[in-house]
């Protein structure tokens, strides 16, 4: 049964069929994949019309919470990084925050995941974090290695074990796109490449030998000199 958890409307009627449906999915307990009513089930048990549940719809659909799909019930969606991805790029866009706070952030978060992740990583997880690094010491195509770099810090936080933390990495992943070949692209000699190299095997090796503290330290050194070059070289 639809909850009335609306009798005391607050806002739009949009936003309170969308707090509804939000509402629904608490009360009922319901995990990713279940379905749930269909517009019209909730427009009449809210006594709303069938525009403004469709409406409703589509805003739980643009931030992922419902997933709605052509010819089937509408189903609880899962968490998508790529949602915080659209609000950290407005907030950076419109000078709300800095690319400086950005990777402040970012930083903050990968010396807990490659901690964790040394603690938790399945031997898939460490293999393919290995793989990422060995990438980045044998590739030369700027595309090959943005994308081996991004998922070298991406399976690290999946690996952590923690899912939350893998959707905020991932939240990231447009503008490590933009920072990713600026960071290589500043590495003008064979020394500096391969100490950015090494870098990223010392996170992988002490991911692979489950030693937290130095995956911990491994990491603090990756973001010093990596991402320290890229701010100094960008605000110099």
């Amino acid at each position: 049964m639809i909850s009335s958890a609306v009798e005391q409307p607050k806002g739009t009627l949009v936003q309170t069929a969308t707090e509804a449906v939000c509402e629904h999915i608490r009360s009922n307990q319901l995990k990713v994949g279940d379905e749930i009513p269909s517009e019209g089930q909730f427009a009449l048990q809210l006594g709303v019309s069938r525009p403004v549940m469709r409406e409703a719809f589509h805003a739980l659909a643009a931030l992922k919470m419902i997933d709605v799909g052509n010819g089937r019930r509408a189903r609880v969606g899962a968490i998508d990084g790529s949602v915080m991805a659209a609000s950290i790029g407005h907030a950076v866009n419109t000078a709300q925050v800095s690319l400086a706070d950005v990777w402040d952030v970012r930083r903050t978060l990968e010396l807990r995941t490659a901690e964790l992740a040394a603690r938790n990583r399945t031997e898939a997880q460490a293999a393919a974090i290995m793989a990422a690094a060995h990438t980045l010491e044998v590739c030369r195509d700027e595309t090959t290695r943005t994308a081996a770099d991004t998922a070298f810090h991406q399976t690290i936080a999946l690996a952590s074990g923690n899912q939350l933390f893998f959707q905020i990495v991932r939240s990231f992943e447009q503008m490590m796109h933009i920072a990713i070949p600026q960071a290589w692209a500043g590495r003008t000699t064979d020394q500096e490449r391969q100490e950015s190299v090494e870098l990223h095997h010392e996170v992988a090796r002490a991911i692979a030998e489950r030693d937290d503290e130095l995956a911990r330290a491994a990491m603090e050194s990756h973001f010093a000199r990596s991402i320290g070059d890229l701010f100094h070289k960008t605000t110099a």
